[in-house]
């Protein structure tokens, strides 16, 4: 069986490369004389059942050479963003590896704890602590023996709302191998969970 086409209007996608937020995208549509080729930025945001695509800067040529040139330029842009992104970091940016982790098992829960992410879980340029660390705070696939994979969880350095499915985890971070600067995140949210829950009980 062939594989659908990823089709922009009447251009074929041919090649596309996701760096940072943003995809790079070349496409051709060799029906049209005047403007065969096609660059331009996608930017995709993720919905319950579907995906939604944003595509901008978008280029167009009937010359191969112009658009790879321009297919390049926005390559290297999207790593200088990337750059300037990790730059603003204020976190060591190591790797949490398996070693750093207990064993994990589904058996197990994991609400309530802090879980490292597996690098192979993420883009290449965000295989780092702060990308990985999240505090767990509920979801079907946060329970022990789980019939469902969501993990609804907070990461520590953004302290940003996010899903990961339970198949993503690394594990458990071990006390001794949790960076400082996480275990000080992951006490203030265990505060302010107490704290709600205290609220709740009044």
């Amino acid at each position: 069986m062939s594989e659908e086409k990823r089709m922009i209007q009447n251009y074929e996608v041919m090649s596309a490369l996701r760096i940072g937020e943003k995809e790079v995208v070349f496409a051709k549509d060799p029906l049209n004389e005047t403007a065969p080729f096609l660059c331009t930025l996608c930017e995709q945001k993720a919905f319950i059942c579907y995906i939604q695509e944003r595509y901008e800067d978008s280029v167009v040529s009937d010359d191969y050479l112009d658009i790879m040139e321009q297919y390049a330029k926005q390559i290297l842009a999207q790593c200088q963003k990337v750059r300037e992104e990790r730059a603003q970091i204020t976190v060591p940016l190591d790797v949490i590896t398996a070693d750093m982790c207990h064993p994990h098992s589904h058996a197990e829960t994991i609400k309530g704890q802090v879980v490292a992410i597996k690098p192979s879980a993420l883009r290449p340029e965000y295989r780092t602590a702060d990308k990985q660390l999240v505090f767990v705070t509920g979801g079907n696939g946060s329970m022990a023996n789980h019939y469902g994979n969501a993990c609804f969880a907070i990461n520590l350095y953004t302290g940003k709302d996010v899903r990961w499915e339970r198949y993503d985890v690394q594990g458990i971070v071990k006390d001794e191998c949790l960076p400082d600067w996480a275990k000080e995140k992951a006490a203030v949210i265990r505060e302010q969970i107490k704290n709600h829950k205290n609220k709740e009980v009044r």
